[in-house]
């Protein structure tokens, strides 16, 4: 069986209101998040990701209750992420309704959380976010939402956290975010050909063929994406047509 490559939204929370950003900075408000939510439900798309960008910064969890409000008006699998430091709070948002819970800074500051929560709740519903950022020719982890560089080289973190037992990888170009010239090619690629589990590419997206090279000349196995979402006429079902017109397995309705 063909594995459909998955179209998957993200929604970014900031003050109680839905945000873009270019490049994990100036972030622009885009509106109500339930009523994105709400129009990601008719747009035929896979997976929805809701990450509360404030959360690390104020050492605190994404709210359960803020996960149920989404939660109740979603209509596909959520991924919840956000200041997610403890497997406590992680089963307070399963109990919430999330359906995957995404980690990234924890994971850095404590590895062994990878491995507790993949055998608590599945490794399948564990995804660990990756922020990269080009230093020089290298691609460099960063952790704290983007502001500090840990200095520890992708592939190096990625097959470390296939191991510990992550279920899939969110990787994310900072570099490329909000620019809608093109996904990082190279990226993807260098990740997708060192590890083991579904790789979600993130960072770059501006129209339909970006995303058919992401997965023929990348490798990518889902996507994400959000700037082409609100400010270009191109929707969820359009990309995904292009896609299967390019042979790429997708799910249409």
């Amino acid at each position: 069986m063909v594995l459909k490559v998955r179209i998957i939204p993200s929604i970014l929370l900031m003050n109680g209101i839905a945000v873009k950003s270019k490049q994990f900075s100036n972030y622009r408000p885009v509106g109500s998040y339930i009523n994105a939510v709400r129009v990601y439900n008719s747009r035929d798309v896979d997976e929805l990701v809701f990450l509360d960008i404030q959360a690390t910064h104020e050492k605190r969890s994404i709210p359960s209750y803020v996960v149920r409000e989404i939660a109740d008006e979603c209509r596909m699998p959520l991924t919840i992420g956000g200041g997610i430091s403890s497997i406590s709070q992680m089963k307070k948002l399963f109990g919430a309704s999330a359906d995957k819970i995404s980690i990234n800074t924890a994971a850095l500051k404590n590895p062994e959380i990878i491995t507790e929560a993949a055998e608590h709740f599945g490794s399948a519903n564990i995804i660990v976010s990756i922020d990269v950022r080009k230093v020089g020719q290298e691609y460099h982890v960063f952790s704290q939402g983007g502001t500090h560089d840990t200095g520890i080289d992708v592939v190096t973190w990625a097959t470390k956290i296939c191991n510990l037992g992550a279920g899939e990888i969110f990787l994310t170009s900072m570099d490329r975010d909000g620019m809608m010239g093109g996904f990082d090619i190279e990226l993807i690629k260098t990740v997708v050909t060192n590890v083991s589990v579904p790789v979600i590419a993130s960072g770059g997206a501006g129209k339909p063929e970006h995303f058919v090279d992401a997965v023929l000349k990348g490798g990518a196995h889902a996507l994400s994406a959000a700037s082409i979402f609100h400010f270009t006429q191109y929707t969820p079902h359009e990309i995904k047509a292009t896609m299967a017109k390019e042979g790429i397995p997708v799910r249409l309705q």
